[in-house]
């Protein structure tokens, strides 16, 4: 029997799809996954290199205009087909809809390998501070990609602790959305936070701190606010949000007919912005109190944070706090990653869920292994799978909502479970703002990241 047309498919056409448990436990698990290393690993370096408090005052009006109804999108899309990236679009009504969501799965493939490498590095550091802690010297940079070359060493270590970090995702994974996924992100997103708040304590009583708070949010200049610096905070807010067409997608189609989309996208945007603002607090007035250059890029955290933990009192505890934030947050994003291509098979084939984590588990793991080698293939691997791709999957999930489905279908999908219909004009934004907005952002990563026409971002 062939799927329902898109116009037949409601919120309720799949009774025997999981559900969350809770409206609470649905929102931190989507706040847990889009918080994710592009917060705390990738959010203060892309502010170090943009510049400081022009980057990050526009990122936050981005998140409001682009992120809420683009996650409002991307759930609505998951919600209203009862499928994830794979069915999804085909659902939709999306021409060529399933080769579309076959195509992003492998995007998925490819970036989950690159992102549980770096969420090995982060393991090796915190066992560094540990080490350090216990008057051992281990040198962590060992665990790191060379630039060129090979390095035998730094690939083993690699492929240990992204095996170790694997078959932990596995542990979550076999046992389901509501006492798999969503039960850890009730554990760790408390955890994080309390840990973010300890190390805000310690950076900010470090003398000369209030250099790095000024530097961060309040030397605001309008010449500082450039295209390229416009281009960067739009695109990290689709790498922040874990929009894509992928993540979202799948967790919206575990979302209830009862749940409200506007006050969910709201919900998990406010939480992962603030996650970001309060890791740059951590981070930018010890690196300011110790002198040290916020614009070290990708460094910033695996060259230059351990040099501020080195430096002050008790610095290994503040560094192995600030290492396992980190996994955590990461920890949960590699996990929706696994969801996104474990939905996809358990959707499409007669595989049992046990059976398709470990199948994907181990093709993750071979997936990982090229980006090991140096930094020639990590960077752009990174940039082509991660920038570049995340982009074009947030641009054509919101063509799909907008264009693809018709207006009513698409109002009724990002409605349900709202106290009222959602606005016309936030329908025509979905419908033709936010693809512009991410066109753009894709024109300026092709024009500067692969073909360099510009000197690069």
């Amino acid at each position: 029997m062939s799927d329902p047309t898109p116009a037949a498919i409601t919120a309720t056409a799949d009774p025997q799809r999981e559900t969350f448990a809770s409206r609470f436990g649905a929102i931190i698990t989507m706040v847990g996954f889009a918080l994710g290393l592009g917060n705390i690993w990738r959010f203060p370096y892309m502010v170090g290199k943009f510049g400081g408090a022009a980057f990050v005052l526009f990122y936050v009006l981005v998140v409001l205009v682009i992120g809420v109804p683009g996650l409002m999108a991307e759930t609505a899309l998951g919600r209203y087909t009862r499928r994830g990236t794979v069915g999804a679009f085909e659902r939709a009504g999306l021409p060529a809809g399933k080769a579309v969501g076959w195509f992003f799965f492998a995007i998925v493939v490819a970036a989950t390998g690159y992102y549980i490498n770096v969420i090995g590095w982060v393991v090796y550091y915190a066992l560094g501070e540990i080490a350090r802690a216990a008057g051992s010297a281990l040198d962590v940079s060992a665990v790191l990609p060379p630039d060129t070359g090979f390095s035998g060493k730094s690939v083993l270590l690699q492929m240990a602790c992204t095996a170790a970090v694997i078959l932990s995702c596995v542990v979550v994974l076999v046992r389901g959305l509501r006492h798999g996924i969503e039960r850890a992100a009730r554990i760790v997103i408390p955890l994080l936070c309390v840990i973010l708040v300890v190390l805000i304590w310690r950076a900010m009583t470090l003398p000369n701190a209030y250099a790095g708070v000024a530097w961060y949010i309040l030397k605001f200049q309008a010449a500082d606010l450039t295209p390229r610096v416009m281009m960067a905070a739009i695109g990290h807010a689709v790498f922040s949000l874990s929009l894509g067409g992928t993540f979202m997608v799948v967790y919206g189609s575990y979302l209830t007919a009862n749940d409200n989309l506007t006050a969910n996208a709201w919900w998990t945007t406010f939480g992962d912005t603030v996650s970001g603002l309060l890791a740059g607090f951590a981070i930018f007035p010890a690196v300011f109190a110790l002198g040290l250059a916020p614009n070290s890029g990708p460094g910033l955290i695996f060259a230059t944070l351990p040099k501020v933990f080195a430096a002050i009192p008790a610095g290994w505890l503040f560094g192995l706090l600030f290492f396992i934030s980190l996994f955590g947050a990461g920890y949960l994003s590699a996990i929706a990653a696994f969801e996104v291509l474990v939905a996809a098979l358990t959707d499409n084939t007669r595989l049992s869920r046990q059976v398709v984590v470990w199948l994907v588990a181990g093709v993750a793991f071979l997936i990982a292994i090229p980006p090991m080698i140096n930094n020639q293939v990590f960077i752009p691997w990174d940039l082509t799978f991660g920038s570049g791709m995340q982009t074009l999957g947030a641009l054509v999930a919101a063509v799909t909502v907008g264009w693809a489905m018709n207006r009513g279908e698409a109002i009724r999908a990002l409605s349900e479970g709202a106290p009222r219909a959602v606005p016309n004009w936030l329908y025509l934004w979905i419908r033709w703002v936010i693809p512009g907005a991410l066109l753009a952002v894709g024109i300026w990563w092709l024009v500067t990241d692969v073909l360099h026409l510009t000197g690069g971002v």
